[in-house]
């Protein structure tokens, strides 16, 4: 086991480096065009592939680092450059986590290199949970999953919301209810493997930030897929339901399902994130206040803007440490007894909002406009509270786990 450590090593610092570097020369340049433009930025993912940052071995090597580390390190350094654009690289991460949480090591084989291609032919992958009706209320899913046994086919039907790369994705992961009756218990995670008839996007949303990563709809019409395609195979999603059957007739403690599962394993790198983008705000307020003159000296000799200073860089930082302690956690197989996971990504998000608008304010005008990026800094960081779990969904996490009582 890993001891807890606050230094990186020498390994992780050059790959923190290495991809400081990428976001400073390639990200950010690149951010203020494909902000406006609110398209999916293939160029940039495309230099991401060629330098190796877009691909399965790196995150993987991130994703196995034994001190947990390495994917918040990853994600703080990339959301620094610029969110939108981060998220595009990133997203498709969401849909091989939910693979690796649900899936067999043959499909975690098999669907993941497709997710992301090659260098010379960029794919990406999307995760779809959300629906028009369920979004935080899970248990309100309508999409349905039924089975064709003289096929050995699933057949989908419904339509998912808030999907990031949703149509555009070569594969996606599809969270569906197999059996209605176990409300979220009932569900499970089907792959939708590339052209399958139809699969189709629908509304595609203009957003108010991270408007370089797609976001759309997806509508499922008698989607039919092999059996193989439901992640963990029949035999283990019926023993997970005859179990969630037992429990419910007991009256007894409920089991996790797909869509938490993929959830818990990722909010501590939205978490990472939100530091990410706190911290890039951050910085330009300081170098600002340095260099902005007011009544004669920089306007960071002033107790009203150096104490903010001081607030937001003491904030970031403990964002950081609830992120590292929940990542080495998940890692080093200890349980989240607090909800360990659900404070780092309520915290961070939260104080990302906080700290990009504190930044605007410091800029004053000229913080509120697009000559600066704290603006589209203060756009992106509002995400961060509302998707893969609201904060309110993380304080209802968090009280749950401390009184006792089951999270549905």
């Amino acid at each position: 086991m890993a001891e807890f450590t606050l230094e990186l090593n020498d390994d992780q610092k050059q790959v923190r480096d290495w991809l400081h570097g990428f976001a400073a020369d390639v990200i950010r340049p690149a951010a203020s065009e494909w902000d406006e433009r609110e398209e999916t930025p293939w160029p940039v993912i495309q230099e991401a592939a060629k330098v190796g940052i877009y691909s399965l071995d790196f995150y993987a090597q991130q994703f196995f680092d034994p001190t947990g580390l390495g994917i918040p390190m990853a994600m703080e350094e990339l959301f620094w450059g610029d969110a939108g654009i981060a998220l595009s690289i990133v997203g498709t991460g969401l849909a091989a986590v939910g693979v690796l949480a649900n899936g067999t090591e043959e499909q975690i084989g098999t669907w993941i290199p497709q997710m992301y291609g090659d260098v010379d032919d960029v794919k990406v992958a999307a995760f779809c949970s959300s629906e028009p009706d369920a979004g935080s209320d899970v248990a309100s899913m309508r999409t349905r999953a039924v089975y064709d046994q003289a096929k050995d086919e699933w057949v989908l039907n419904g339509t998912k919301t808030w999907a990031t790369n949703g149509g555009i994705a070569n594969v996606h992961v599809v969270v569906a209810v197999v059996d209605p009756e176990l409300g979220s218990k009932g569900h499970a995670s089907f792959i939708v493997p590339p052209a399958t008839p139809g699969l189709s996007q629908g509304q595609k949303f203009k957003k108010h930030g991270i408007r370089a990563s797609h976001t759309a709809e997806v509508v499922l019409e008698d989607v039919r897929i092999p059996g193989h395609c439901l992640l963990g195979g029949k035999e283990k999603l019926d023993q997970r339901l005859a179990r969630a059957r037992e429990r419910a007739a007991s009256g007894g403690e409920r089991v996790k399902n797909a869509a938490m599962a993929t959830f818990e394993a990722s909010r501590p790198a939205v978490g990472a994130m939100a530091v990410g983008t706190a911290r890039a705000a951050y910085e330009v307020a300081l170098d600002y206040a340095k260099t902005r003159t007011q009544f004669g000296r920089p306007i960071i000799d002033n107790q009203g803007i150096a104490f903010q200073l001081a607030d937001m860089r003491t904030q970031i930082d403990a964002a950081r440490l609830l992120v590292w302690r929940a990542s080495w956690m998940a890692t080093t197989g200890k349980p989240f007894t607090s909800a360990e996971g659900s404070m780092s990504k309520l915290y961070a998000s939260e104080n990302a909002k906080k700290v990009t608008a504190q930044a605007v304010q410091i800029l004053g005008g000229n913080g509120f406009t697009r000559e600066y990026p704290v603006e589209r800094m203060h756009r992106d960081a509002a995400i961060y509270t509302i998707f893969e779990g609201t904060s309110e969904i993380q304080r209802l996490v968090i009280a749950r786990t401390l009184s006792g009582m089951p999270i549905r």
